[in-house]
């Protein structure tokens, strides 16, 4: 198995650049998921990492070796896309084995990899069906099966999930998560707009937002230490609140004014490097961190209560309109049109300037 490399990576077609200077380091065995909203460049830069898609500046290595000029054929990576691509008239272990057997490897060799393989994805009683008379997920272990019997330095998943219903998509990311586990020492690259795939899955996230890298870090890191509104917003869910502010002092803290809230204080601990009284800012506020109990206390009125069973998710709104989603497992009596109040503990908020910046 092999890491990666990638340094000042650049695409474009014609005048218009979808990824800037990547650079990225990948180690060798890590679970690497690359997340962002639709258009962010995950899948460009997927496929530049195949071979797929030339790349018009930088360089890609894997291991050591440099990857700009060589055929995917040759880069030792094996890909899985959204789309399963089996072949209908072949048995699953002749769509398994096909890429092998045109390659011109020994029987005795294509027949061992497909059964460690086929063991490995609990595939074994299925190996003389054909594509049709498989589940969404079957069809989907078949083509992860497809790579593995290839042993490539690195694995690279192009939104596998997306064709699979809600739980079929958690039971596959079990399914990926124990083959990351067993086939030990396994490069894995994922690419996914799903964040919560991405936090169940990934050692290292990587967040993209128009073909740029925001941030880079573990999972519960990127939750618990986000460097900017974009990525605080995007890892957790439901997503993080964000409410409208005016900072009113920075001695001994940064002091806020909530103005969508009626003006309620909030003062924060931390420096407040380059704000001034009077700047705009927002405080965020993950769902799960507001509390009914203390902290800046607001009055809101529900507009939709999501009673689960342990816990409700309330959608409530200021008379200014600012709408806060809460998540609590105290909000039984929660129903539209009625008052609702909850409190912002300042030990759990986020404090952003006007460019969406963390201040720390």
């Amino acid at each position: 198995m092999a890491g990666l490399t990638l340094r000042d990576v650049k695409k474009s077609y014609g005048p218009v650049d979808v990824i800037h200077g990547v650079d990225l380091d990948i180690g060798d065995g890590e679970f690497v998921v690359f997340v962002g909203p639709s258009g962010c460049g995950k899948s460009t830069l997927l496929r530049m990492i195949a071979g797929l898609e030339a790349i018009t500046g930088g360089t890609i290595a894997i291991g050591e070796n440099t990857m700009n000029d060589v055929d995917p054929a040759e880069r030792g990576v094996a890909m899985v896309f959204q789309t399963y691509a089996l072949y209908p008239h072949m048995t699953v272990e002749e769509n398994m084995s096909f890429g092998l057997r045109m390659n011109g490897h020994p029987k005795a060799d294509i027949d061992k990899r497909v059964t460690e393989a086929a063991d490995i994805l609990q595939l074994d009683a299925l190996l003389k069906r054909k594509p049709a008379a498989l589940s969404g997920g079957q069809r989907q272990r078949v083509a992860i099966g497809r790579a593995i019997v290839r042993k490539p330095d690195v694995f690279l998943f192009d939104e596998p999930l997306s064709n699979l219903d809600a739980e079929l998509r958690v039971a596959m990311r079990v399914e990926i998560s124990r083959l990351h586990n067993e086939l030990a020492g396994s490069t894995m690259i994922y690419v996914t707009h799903d964040q919560t795939e991405a936090m169940t899955l990934a050692d290292k996230i990587v967040v993209l937002r128009g073909g740029i890298i925001e941030q880079v870090g573990a999972p519960l890191t990127l939750y618990d230490d986000p460097d900017n509104a974009f990525v605080a917003g995007f890892i957790g869910s439901p997503r993080m609140n964000f409410l409208d502010g005016e900072v009113t002092s920075t001695d001994g803290g940064v002091s806020v004014k909530l103005t969508k809230q009626g003006d309620v204080p909030v003062t924060l601990s931390v420096a407040g490097n380059g704000l001034s009284v009077g700047d705009a800012c927002q405080v965020g506020i993950r769902p799960e961190h507001l509390s009914r109990e203390n902290g800046a206390m607001l009055t809101l009125n529900v507009d939709v209560a999501e009673h689960l069973g342990s816990d409700s998710y309330i959608y409530a709104a200021s008379s200014a309109g600012e709408t806060l989603t809460i998540e609590t497992d105290e909000g039984r009596d929660a129903r539209h049109g009625a008052q609702f109040k909850i409190g912002i503990p300042p030990e759990k908020a986020f404090l952003f300037n006007a460019d969406g910046k963390r201040v720390r």
